[in-house]
């Protein structure tokens, strides 16, 4: 279960402080367990100064605050502070990430039948879209909804996520598409055949957790291949 420590001080030397945490990154390179830290300033206070320090158990906390660079660190922090640090020793219960789940939300919705939905909820209205296949970028919600709709009017499709990660206003989605071509698409006849290709999609979110911007990478040339599109010289 992943653990969490909030240590909470007050300090109007954050800068020193801030170097501090450096120095101690550095001093316990490879041998630290933390894997994650967020420090945070109150709004409010400027003075009241709160670090989230994220751990893959409170036993390689334990282990962490073991270290003897840790102990050092911790002396030198409390010399900065205005009073002694508190901490607060957290079992995570429930870890929700806002942008990688707005992310699966749009590989769920894309897929169907007919129009494509209003897709609101996921997407703000001044989206951007870089498709390299696309002569242009195409930006708005009303035009990457009628791209959503070439593909829905073409073929029955589906996407399987394969692997997701997300850093800052970053989610980065690899995905295998397997679809079924029906209808026209990019003006080649409806052939009936199975088709499937890969593919990574890079997102930009916004801090309410609506995506911004989206950066596609797929095998396009694959997918004209198995619906027999492309000429012999062009393999």
């Amino acid at each position: 279960m992943t653990f969490v420590q909030l240590i909470e001080c007050r300090t109007s030397r954050l800068d020193e402080m801030n170097r501090l945490m450096d120095r101690w990154v550095e001093q316990t390179k490879g041998k630290r367990t933390a894997t994650h830290s967020v420090v945070a300033k109150d709004r409010a206070d400027s003075s009241h100064i709160v670090e989230i320090v994220e751990f893959p158990s409170y036993e390689e906390a334990m282990r962490n605050s073991g270290l003897p660079e840790t102990d050092r660190i911790f002396q030198d922090m409390v010399a900065l502070c205005d009073e002694t640090p508190t901490f607060t020793d957290l079992d995570v219960v429930r870890d929700e990430q806002l942008n990688s789940a707005t992310a699966r939300r749009f590989f769920e919705l894309a897929p169907g039948q007919g129009a494509a939905p209003p897709f609101n909820d996921v997407f703000i209205e001044g989206y951007h879209d870089h498709d390299p296949s696309n002569v242009q970028d195409v930006i708005g919600l009303d035009a990457f909804r009628r791209e959503v709709e070439v593909w829905r009017g073409g073929f029955d499709f589906s996407f399987t996520i394969e692997d997701q990660i997300a850093q800052g206003d970053r989610v980065c989605t690899r995905w295998t598409w397997k679809g079924h071509h029906k209808g026209e698409f990019l003006g080649i006849p409806p052939t009936g055949k199975d088709v499937t290709m890969t593919g990574t999609t890079v997102h930009r979110c916004t801090p309410d957790g609506k995506i911004a911007e989206g950066w596609w990478q797929y095998d396009r040339l694959g997918l004209m291949q198995q619906l027999g599109a492309l000429d012999p010289l062009e393999l």
